[in-house]
């Protein structure tokens, strides 16, 4: 990092902050492309992966932060900075041919910004409709009904899928509008309703008689604005908010919250707190996984290996009740610790439930991973590479099946993770078979770290004291977790108010919906139910 810090001073950029693995620097517009071509393939350390790209709105000028991380190197984080004082007609090149999950990103940051990206084939709103007036993340957004009365009829089709593209001739940026699929495809509509969807989803999937020829994924059917929501609630109040992006992965991704209040606090958190919230995500994610197996052998038609997951997962939902009170929304992080100390029961409940989860495992195999049709379903089917997964930043349990190591656990551990010893589960072959193998490897390493420490939990308080009303210190701040989809990132921009300026949530499954184009082409339109099904996404942690 030292020798790219010394490369980027010497282009002549003047801010360059940060030392060890992070660096962050503001880069002028008209430079932006070229410098990140260098970090992606020129410079000593290939920043393959764009973990994400938060759009701002700085008041005087819009702008985009760009995250980029390495997979070689994944401790190093470089965020690169630039904005643009065109408020009417805001423009900046476009990075999807460096990182392939930049096109969504970007579309997210036309549509709540406006900023337009030169070059990007497909400058399409993500979440909102084609029509809708205005840029809500905008600090001079109008949010007056009257200009954006509510809708009572469906969009035309013909409008979601009028694709703009953005190009410079002659000095002049020229729009150019074409359909999204030629009008001798054959288009097939799966969802928003479908249950197979895994939320609500819908695809538009052009076939060839059974096979799949084009995919194009349409968000924002229940999108909730709570981005915009956090930039007026107090960092309490976001809490239970976050809770409901990924409601299957809420504790960790309130943990992650939490985890970024206290580190831009300087607060001294508990070591009893932090094995506690360990404990409490690991039991998060065993819970996640049983749902996202069940589910997608329900969608092979096995119903019975949907209701043994749930069986199972029960189990997690009855210790969670009796420690916090709730069950899919256990509200149990709070900034400084946990809201209340674990049940007498909890110690007790949790090691019995280890020895009966990996019995169920066994049984889980035997019901469903030696049976020779559900093999041939997914062995060598909706296959993702390695170099696939990393471009489109396909973390968690789908990117370490296709043979990359990204696990947030272990690459920067927090909490309790560095007192307990397990194995990345690393699998080569990124086909749906290896995803679905992962997760379940994965309850068994989950319940390796619950073991270790659940009879280590030191004694002593369960909370910091803190404030009645929390500010953050003026500052930008980050922190990342592993939920069971993957790497859950939050990044504040704070102006030290009670309140963030800016807070944005990095969903794990929006790059992995954008892997469906990459995994389902040239396969049987019967497939894509349980492709989808192994990429596990959850549509709420998108439309955020």
């Amino acid at each position: 990092m030292e020798s790219i810090k010394q490369k980027l001073v010497q282009l002549g950029f003047a801010q360059v902050d940060g030392e060890d693995h992070f660096l962050r620097v503001a880069v002028p517009s008209e430079h932006l492309y070229e410098t990140a071509r260098a970090l992606r393939y020129e410079w000593d350390i290939p920043f393959d992966f764009l973990i994400d790209i938060v759009g701002m709105d700085f008041g005087d000028s819009l702008g985009v932060i760009y995250r980029l991380n390495s997979s070689q190197s994944p401790q190093s984080i470089i965020e690169l900075k630039t904005t643009t004082p065109d408020r009417d007609n805001p423009l900046l090149y476009s990075v999807h041919d460096l990182w392939q999950s930049a096109g969504l990103y970007e579309r997210e940051v036309y549509d709540f910004f406006g900023i337009g990206f030169i070059n990007n084939p497909d400058m399409r709103r993500l979440f909102l409709r084609s029509d809708w007036y205005g840029y809500p993340l905008r600090k001079d957004y109008n949010a007056d009904p009257a200009y954006n009365p509510i809708p009572y009829d469906n969009e035309e089709i013909d409008d979601m899928e009028r694709i703009r593209k953005i190009e410079i001739h002659d000095g002049k940026p020229v729009t150019t509008i074409s359909q999204r699929f030629k009008t001798t495809d054959y288009v097939l509509n799966f969802g928003p309703q479908h249950p197979s969807t895994h939320g609500v989803l819908h695809l538009r999937v052009a076939l060839d008689g059974e096979i799949i020829k084009d995919i194009d994924p349409n968000f924002g059917y229940i999108h909730r604005g709570i981005e915009k929501m956090s930039e007026s609630y107090t960092y309490p109040q976001i809490l239970h908010l976050t809770d409901r992006l990924d409601y299957l992965s809420g504790t960790i991704n309130r943990h992650g919250l939490c985890l970024c209040c206290e580190k831009a606090l300087e607060l001294d958190v508990p070591e009893r707190a932090h094995y506690i919230r360990t404990i409490i995500d690991e039991l998060t994610r065993i819970a996640s996984h049983l749902l996202g197996w069940g589910c997608m052998c329900m969608d092979m038609g096995a119903i019975t290996a949907f209701t043994y997951g749930m069986r199972d997962r029960e189990k997690i939902m009855d210790i969670f009740e009796e420690t916090s009170g709730g069950r899919l929304m256990v509200n149990y992080s709070v900034i400084g610790g946990v809201k209340d100390d674990i049940h007498p029961n909890f110690q007790r409940r949790v090691k019995a439930f280890i020895p009966y989860m990996r019995a169920m495992l066994k049984e889980h195999h035997l019901l469903f991973t030696g049976n020779p049709i559900a093999r041939g379903r997914m062995k060598n089917v909706g296959c993702l590479t390695k170099e696939q997964a990393i471009s489109l930043g396909a973390t968690g349990p789908v990117g370490r099946a296709s043979g990359w190591s990204n696990d947030v656990r272990k690459i920067a551990p927090y909490a309790a993770y560095s007192h307990a010893k397990f194995d990345e589960v690393i699998r080569q072959g990124g086909s749906a078979f290896d995803r679905y193998m992962a997760r379940l490897d994965e309850i068994e390493e989950s319940l390796k770290i619950i073991e270790q420490l659940v009879d280590a939990i030191p004694e002593g308080a369960y909370a910091a004291k803190t404030k009645a009303v929390i500010r953050l210190p003026e500052g930008e701040f980050t922190q990342r977790v592993e939920n069971a989809r993957g790497e859950y990132d939050v990044y504040i921009n704070s102006k030290g108010d009670k309140s963030p300026y800016r807070i944005k949530f990095r969903s794990p499954s929006l790059p992995l919906v954008n892997c469906l184009p990459f995994t389902v082409i040239e396969e049987k339109i019967a497939d894509l139910m349980m492709v989808g099904g192994s990429l596990d996404y959850v549509i709420p942690c998108i439309d955020r």
